[in-house]
């Protein structure tokens, strides 16, 4: 019942909003500064069609996702064993804490210049050795800098995370388990990986989030020739307001997704975390 009525206050939510939105643009009367309901909805119901000639929405949700995923991986690989490694030896926190706070607090964007000028317009096509052809095709399209600027927006809330379940683990689970003879294998995996589990995911979850958020601004960069952000760039310039609208939905119903299998695993794996408040 409870969850019943939750869905139903987050339905009455939608449709109060859809509500106002048609309002809005009827009040309005110009599409191309806030198109209708039905317009963005038309887009929606057939995402296999051609767009601007840029290709469907569907492809280029595609590519964008396949993009955020390559970045979003770098981030989760680099993220946790070092988030482990800097809550679990202090030598290692105290010599890369400060020094990479000093990094936290910069926006992805404000990196731009400096990865255009390592990478230029370099992709996965030259780490390939691929010239040619149909792959050349698809792997230049993963830019170097497309995946870096989504590498260090994911990066920090995995780190964060990572180090912060790390270090409330219960020690005295850990002092135990040595002095009765645990390897430093078994103590990771069996205490220290479990009691840290649960709040790496969350950070996971949250650098997802802010790779989709990173997403647009990486595929503005030069050399950009796809995905959904640059179909939204380009939808601009076109006057074409109900594709962007359409590309933002597209973003958003792709993320609430992945937010939403991520959620699925925390209650299935980490339900135990409610019997212990």
């Amino acid at each position: 019942m409870h969850t019943f009525s939750h869905r139903v206050l987050a339905l009455a939510t939608l449709a109060a909003f859809l509500v106002i939105w048609a309002w809005a643009a009827s009040v309005i009367g110009n599409s191309v500064i806030l198109p209708t309901v039905g317009q963005v909805a038309a887009l929606l119901a057939s995402p296999g069609q051609d767009l601007l000639s840029m290709g469907s929405l569907l492809t280029n949700i595609g590519v964008s996702l396949l993009r955020v995923l390559l970045g979003y991986g770098v981030a989760v690989v680099v993220g946790i064993p070092l988030g482990i490694g800097m809550g679990y030896y202090s030598v290692m926190h105290t010599m890369l804490g400060d020094f990479l706070n000093l990094f936290r607090p910069i926006p992805p964007l404000a990196w731009v210049p400096l990865v255009m000028a390592w990478f230029g317009i370099a992709s996965l096509a030259d780490l390939f050795g691929v010239d040619r052809g149909q792959w050349f095709v698809y792997l230049s399209n993963f830019k170097y800098s497309m995946i870096f600027i989504i590498f260090i927006g994911a990066f920090y809330p995995v780190l964060t995370s990572s180090i912060h379940g790390v270090r409330n683990a219960n020690r005295v689970f850990i002092d135990t388990a040595r002095v009765l003879g645990a390897s430093q294998f078994d103590i990771f995996r069996k205490i220290l990986l479990p009691a840290a589990m649960p709040s790496m995911v969350n950070g996971m979850r949250i650098g997802l989030g802010v790779a989709w958020m990173c997403l647009v601004s990486a595929e503005m960069l030069p050399g950009s020739i796809s995905g959904v952000g640059y179909l939204i760039t380009h939808a601009y310039t076109m006057a074409s307001t109900d594709i962007v609208v359409a590309g933002m939905v597209g973003i958003g119903l792709t993320g609430a997704l992945m937010d939403w299998l991520f959620r699925r695993v925390e209650r299935r794996c980490f339900s135990w975390q409610r019997l212990a408040r």
